[in-house]
């Protein structure tokens, strides 16, 4: 069997395939990355939108606290309020 210093059409293919890989895989993981950075952000704002919803509930606690009459400090029956206020409850 005769050696030659030229590359076989298999070792071209190999090393042309071996360069497609990389590629590929380089590619791959630019979009692993870019995909890790918009799953931080949405986490961010859910964390963000967690924080709004807790003042809101607080406000809103407060706010049933101040219509409750002097003395009491527990909401009893209280007759439902109105459509688009925000009182409004269906059962």
């Amino acid at each position: 069997m005769v050696q030659s210093d030229e590359e076989t059409f298999f070792e071209k293919e190999r090393d042309k395939l071996s360069r497609e890989i990389t590629s590929s895989f380089e590619e791959l993981l630019s979009s692993t990355n870019g995909l890790n950075r918009k799953l931080e952000e949405v986490l961010g704002m859910t964390r963000e939108y967690e924080v709004i919803a807790a003042l809101w509930r607080s406000f809103h606690d407060l706010m049933q606290q101040s219509d409750l009459p002097e003395g009491n400090t527990t909401m009893e029956e209280k007759p439902p309020g109105l459509p688009g206020t925000g009182g409004h409850v269906l059962k």
